[in-house]
């Protein structure tokens, strides 16, 4: 459950799930002490790192023994960076692009042209909204096909180019409405699985959030597979899968695990190449640093694909997708 605290304007200053609460509320003394020491000026710094030693042992008890539940809201977490946050700390020269060039434009995805460090490269992610208005203009970060296609548009471009992609997915899933499946959702899904596993230039696709079904895989198909140390990603939500085998979408907890959905899942079953440390209490504590962290990996991970070929990267994506998952015969 996520608590909403008001400020003295009626907007919302924080955003906290339970487990989180007892460390926020150690916080807030801290700050109490910090704003009274101040107004006071008698000295008050032998108790505050008390406390804040006390907070930061308290803080890596609860985060060192999270259940994929507990991830699964982090990845949820309202306060979390979303794909523009990332882009803003990481990149400069920000561009973006819009429209697919046969219907509109999905805000639910951004993308366009940017540098990493002085790379040129194309950056593509979905983008999910803060407040009410945002969250319905973005579609919650579902995209429709024209968002895919887009998607699609942008890649071709970074291969004529030859500018290297980075995908930032945050997604519940694709838009499972009427007019997307109209316009053909599933072809666009699939028409991105099928260009990507033959482009000529490096990609590197993150899951920063959470990493929903073909909705996430239509832009993951990548080199580099990386995943946030909360980030969730699988073929279906826990809500959506304990309603399908339970009939009962509150049992999403035992869903969460029987799904293998977090980080430490996927990279001990192959589907992820490294987990992005994020910082302590999660991105959301910390936008920038968590956008600092993964600019370093992916600066390291471009680095390595830019002396392939382009006949060796398509290889070797290949290979990649080929070897994931066991087979047994009888």
């Amino acid at each position: 459950m996520v608590h909403m605290s008001q400020g003295r304007d009626g907007g919302v200053r924080t955003q906290t799930l339970d487990f989180e609460r007892p460390v926020i509320e150690l916080q807030e003394k801290i700050r109490e002490l910090q704003l009274m020491s101040q107004r006071s000026g008698v000295s008050a710094q032998a108790e505050i790192r008390a406390l804040e030693k006390k907070a930061r042992r308290l803080r890596w008890e609860i985060f060192s023994k999270l259940t994929r539940w507990q991830r699964t809201q982090l990845a949820r977490h309202p306060n979390r960076p979303y794909a523009l946050d990332y882009i803003r700390f990481m990149m400069s020269d920000f561009t973006e692009l819009h429209g697919d060039r046969l219907f509109g434009d999905d805000p639910s995805v951004v993308a366009g042209l940017a540098r990493l460090e002085g790379r040129p490269v194309v950056v593509v992610g979905h983008q999910k909204g803060r407040d009410t208005r945002e969250k319905i203009g973005r579609n919650f970060g579902m995209a429709h096909p024209e968002g895919y296609r887009k998607v699609l548009r942008l890649m071709k471009m970074a291969e004529k180019f030859s500018k290297p992609i980075i995908t930032l997915i945050d997604t519940p899933g694709a838009y499972p409405g009427i007019e997307a499946e109209e316009r053909g959702q599933a072809e666009a899904i699939a028409r991105n699985l099928m260009e990507m596993a033959a482009l000529q230039v490096p990609l590197i696709a993150v899951i920063i959030g959470e990493g929903g079904s073909g909705g996430a895989l239509a832009m993951a198909v990548g080199n580099r597979v990386l995943m946030l140390q909360y980030a969730i990603y699988s073929v279906i939500s826990p809500e959506g899968c304990a309603a399908i085998l339970w009939k009962d979408s509150n049992k999403a907890e035992q869903a969460a695990d029987a799904l293998q959905l977090t980080a430490n899942d996927l990279l001990h079953l192959g589907a992820v190449d490294e987990i992005v440390k994020e910082p302590s209490g999660g991105a959301h504590t910390n936008h920038r640093l968590a956008a600092a962290v993964l600019r370093r990996k992916l600066r390291r991970h471009l680095n390595e694909l830019c002396y392939f070929s382009p006949t060796e990267l398509i290889k070797q994506r290949d290979q990649k997708f080929r070897n994931m998952g066991q087979f047994i015969s009888r």
